[in-house]
């Protein structure tokens, strides 16, 4: 864990979920009224300015409110985040979608693609073995403000067309999680700061690929956490 005490540690909570929620800059006085801190408005602003200090907040340039970082929605992710547990009918539907693809792996990622666009809502991806990238639901980024600004949309869709730059923003993750996730902050090119990348490395000794989803970085993550571990532990038992 951070060097954060308890206080702030709920206070960037209560800004994550709420970014999450809205895709706004967070105020402090959204924070006092909305969520239950038990401090005064004045000890939020004072925390929220240390947290803008250690890096993960930022100011926002069209309101006084602030928006997590990279490393804050990080943090979220690896320590805060509470996942759900999936319901039964979401892994039937998963499993009954892509078993019948088992024995042929270049539709298995491409169904498992189209899959994973449908329950995440955003773009799904899959790297084959030969190292080719299959996508699907290209419509849903479109329903996600942040691709309202049609430069990132273009830019999201030349990068995706990419082999090498994809294997480059994959290779940024070190994270030991199974899924793991890289956000446009770091890809310097600040137009690619709205979007957040989570993907999964499969254990297949004679196929070695990816799945992933790519959108806004406001993903639902206590529902698409556990539904890419679902399809990890999935593939990697149907498939040997």
């Amino acid at each position: 864990m951070i060097d954060l005490v308890a206080r702030q540690i709920q206070i960037l909570r209560a800004i994550i979920e709420e970014f999450i929620e809205t895709g706004e800059p967070v105020g402090s006085e959204t924070v006092d009224k909305k969520y239950n801190i038990g401090v005064s408005p004045a000890t939020i602003r004072n925390e929220m300015a240390y947290l803008t200090k250690q890096g993960y907040l930022i100011k926002s340039h069209i309101s006084a409110g602030r928006v997590p970082t990279a490393l804050a929605m990080k943090l979220y992710i690896n320590e805060l985040v509470k996942e759900k547990e999936l319901s039964v009918a979401d892994e039937v539907s998963v499993k009954e979608k892509i078993w019948r693809y088992r024995n042929q792996m270049e539709d298995l990622l491409r169904e498992t693609a189209k899959v994973l666009a449908e329950k995440s809502q955003a773009l799904g991806l899959a790297v084959t073995p030969d190292g080719n990238i299959v996508h699907s639901g290209y419509a849903n980024l479109l329903s996600m403000p942040e691709f309202y600004d049609i430069s990132l949309t273009r830019r999201v869709l030349q990068m995706i067309e990419e082999r090498s730059v994809m294997n480059e923003i994959f290779e940024k993750s070190q994270s030991e999680n199974p899924v793991k996730v890289v956000f446009g902050q770091e890809l310097g090119n600040s137009e690619l700061d709205p979007i957040g990348i989570m993907f999964v490395e499969l254990e297949l000794p004679a196929h070695p690929c990816r799945f992933a989803v790519l959108g806004s970085k406001r993903f639902d993550y206590p529902y698409i956490l556990p539904m890419m571990k679902y399809f990890k532990g999935l593939i990697e038992s149907m498939v040997d």
